[in-house]
């Protein structure tokens, strides 16, 4: 038996998705942890291409059971609206299931986070406006709504109606907005609620069933590492921990049932959204790496900002996330680049800076400095088998092996499930 958790490494959008659907073959559960529909997760696949923003990666192998954890911020209208998609492509749905635990994102939490980007003005932290934010503060207030409340029509209408209360105020008070209707919110609900009924469970009772039994597990992680709360980018970070922690408290295991933490990388840098990069490259560079990978957010369309490989914050996401083995994606990105560059460290002041700032603002003022690898001109995307990459390919994935300390385990040179190179086995 293996757990897995598959965690971002960088500010998000690194191909996480590719990497779930390429190993759910191996494993008998998916469980998404964290975050919203906030993420979106790309996979290509024989089905076709889908975004996913709720359901797990591992959707499409059948048999393999997928849930939603109760870690994960639920907009049932989305939800539904993905389960649909699916269904229409003939991907079987039946088994998945969400957890009675997690929390449900209302209207007035997407109308609050809108309203709030607004206010700050220039100083927008660049959310995605889902609601995800003000869903999680109610969650920590105690003021949230779980899956399980939709299920019991009276609970729900109480609690309903004290809390929509305190947001009309809010709204009409704080941010001079007419205020929402109850019925309408509470009947809207009540369908949502019937109609989500068949895969709400007690997902963690599945889930220990299923560790008992000795089946492979993922854990499926939503952002990146630079964005979680504690150790990202603060304030310019989302509103759940994206690190391997998180795993376990978003989806009911243990510490001590997880054994393998894969650290997802891309092979250069990207950040949708306000706050520091170092690497970024307001450049004709940074935009041929955007055009030639089609960098644009997977929830938003909002074009990402690009940059060389950050091994400073690379190093940090490693250590306190503890990865075993590290994913490399996009590879196949750098083909034409005849040298590439690899951040080893921060000027700032006077001085070099080896280590990731804790302060946004210190961050911001830093300048990379680059170590530059001859590139490779050749093309990677039909490669399979590492020792047919080419040599310097080979010596830019060793580089960031000896910057990360983590041994690659896997490399991708496309966006299709078949374009991985499996460096070692997974399990």
């Amino acid at each position: 038996m293996s757990v897995i958790a598959v965690i971002g490494a960088q500010w998000g959008d690194e191909g996480k998705g590719k990497i779930v659907d390429l190993l759910a073959k191996m494993v008998k559960a998916v469980v998404r942890f964290s975050g919203g529909d906030n993420a979106g997760h790309t996979v290509i696949n024989p089905y076709g291409e889908f975004r996913l923003h709720l359901v797990p990666s591992g959707i499409f192998h059948p048999g393999v059971i997928c849930i939603i954890g109760n870690g994960v911020a639920v907009n049932p209208k989305v939800l539904l609206q993905e389960i649909d998609n699916l269904r229409k492509h003939g991907v079987d749905t039946s088994n998945l299931f969400i957890s009675d635990r997690a929390h449900v994102i209302m209207p007035y939490h997407i109308l609050l986070d809108g309203l709030e980007e607004e206010r700050r003005g220039a100083a927008a932290l660049g959310t995605t406006r889902k609601g995800i934010g003000p869903v999680f503060a109610d969650k920590i207030a105690r003021l949230g709504i779980r899956t399980c409340e939709l299920l019991n029509r009276g609970e729900f209408e109480a609690r309903l109606s004290s809390i929509l209360e305190l947001k009309n105020a809010i709204l009409t008070k704080v941010y001079n907005a007419s205020p929402l209707s109850f019925r309408d919110i509470y009947e809207q609900y009540c369908s949502y609620g019937e109609k989500l009924a068949p895969f709400i469970r007690d997902t963690g009772v599945i889930l220990q069933d299923l560790i008992e039994h000795g089946e492979n597990i993922i854990l499926e992680g939503a952002q990146g590492t630079m964005l979680d709360p504690d150790f990202g980018t603060y304030p310019y970070v989302t509103s759940s921990s994206s690190l391997a922690a998180a795993s376990c408290t978003g989806s009911g295991t243990s510490l001590r049932q997880v054994d393998q933490i894969i650290g997802v990388f891309k092979a250069y840098t990207t950040r949708v959204g306000g706050g520091p990069m170092p690497t970024e490259l307001k450049d004709k560079t940074g935009d041929f790496i955007r055009e030639r990978a089609h960098e644009y957010g997977a929830t938003t369309g909002r074009p990402r900002r690009c940059g060389w490989f950050d091994a400073v914050a690379g190093r940090f996401s490693t250590r306190i996330n503890g990865f075993t083995s590290v994913a490399i994606t996009r590879l196949d990105i750098l083909d034409p680049f005849e040298s590439v560059k690899i951040c080893t460290g921060y000027k700032l002041d006077g001085g070099i800076l080896r280590d990731f700032p804790s302060d946004a603002s210190v961050l911001s003022r830093c300048k990379p400095v680059y170590e530059e690898l001859p590139g490779w001109r050749s093309e990677t995307s039909a490669i399979r088998h590492h020792k047919q990459l080419p040599a310097q390919a080979r010596r830019y994935i060793e580089r960031l092996e000896e910057l990360l300390a983590c041994p690659v385990g896997i490399i991708s040179v496309g966006a299709s499930r078949d374009q991985a190179i499996m460096v070692e086995q997974v399990m």
